[in-house]
């Protein structure tokens, strides 16, 4: 089953004295990017989230992970001041005091209302337990974006089995075409040549026109392309049945489809095989359109 890089997950409870929230949403990108938000006195937990996604088989894409604490009740905590921080904080105020000739109301109370000047620290038995307070609701969250991503990958896989059935009958209509192409050549340049020599009464050479057409077949000939084509097919098939990310290999595997299928153009002269590439090449782009949504 493939999954779409697209998706969403949500969950709120409460753990351990805090009421957490979870928001974990994804957009379509080439490799696995993933950026966290947090609250900064819990930012200790910041480094853990990006692994654990990816133990959790999310390997591609913009991630985009939200987290909101808020303390209920807690133990008395280890709190120290961030003083190059409260300096730079306050400097600042001062500038802004005096550029825009503010009233000065800068006190202890209205400086501490910017929490991030203030350290929280915590053991290390107090960061397990903060990290495993934290993964009963990520996890709960995660099951709901993994999801979304398997559902949404479902749409797309079965719209990428019908484009490839689409292009597989165009194909079957090629061959066929493709054999009348020579029969109908053969018979053109029979009737032009009987016309020829009989105009300038020369003898006809049936082996001649045989050698006519042989050298045309062989130009024209693009049961290769076919075959490789139709081995794609099940390329395709076998990938999307793996279960492993499949955007990379799918977005190789159609450059090479596309490659068979220009090929085949150059190569034919019949105007209904030339009608049909042009078809193929349009189911192509738009697989092309749609892998790029796939993990």
């Amino acid at each position: 089953m493939i999954k779409s890089m697209t998706a969403f997950g949500r969950a709120r409870k409460t753990v351990g004295g805090k009421d957490i929230t979870v928001e974990i949403r994804s957009v379509n990108n080439r490799f696995f990017d993933c950026s966290v938000k947090i609250p900064r006195s819990f930012s200790f937990l910041e480094e853990k989230i990006k692994p654990y996604l990816q133990s959790h088989s999310v390997s591609r894409g913009k991630v985009d992970v939200f987290i909101g604490i808020d303390v209920i009740n807690s133990p008395i905590p280890d709190i120290s001041i961030d003083e190059g921080y409260a300096e730079a904080y306050i400097k600042a105020l001062r500038e802004l005091e005096q550029k825009f000739g503010l009233r000065d109301d800068i006190s202890v109370m209205r400086v501490a209302q910017n929490h991030d000047i203030f350290v929280v620290r915590k053991s290390e038995e107090d960061v397990e337990k903060e990290w495993a307070d934290l993964c009963e609701v990520l996890d709960e969250a995660l099951s709901s974006f993994i999801a979304g991503r398997a559902r949404e990958g479902e749409n797309i896989e079965r719209d990428l089995v019908m484009k490839v059935e689409n292009i597989r009958k165009l194909v079957d209509s090629i061959e066929e075409h493709s054999l009348d192409d020579v029969k109908e050549y053969r018979t053109k340049l029979e009737a032009k040549l009987r016309e020829m020599l009989s105009d300038n009464r020369i003898a006809f050479d049936e082996n001649r026109i045989l050698t006519e057409c042989a050298i045309f077949a062989d130009r024209v000939a693009i049961d290769e392309e076919l075959v490789r084509l139709r081995s794609h097919f099940k390329g395709f098939a076998d990938i999307l049945a793996s279960g492993e990310p499949a955007g990379r290999k799918l977005d190789f595997l159609v450059q090479e489809m596309n490659r068979e299928t220009n090929t085949i153009g150059s190569k034919c002269q019949n105007s209904d095989i030339a009608k049909m590439v042009v078809d193929i090449k349009c189911e192509i782009e738009k697989i092309r359109e749609q892998i790029q949504n796939i993990e």
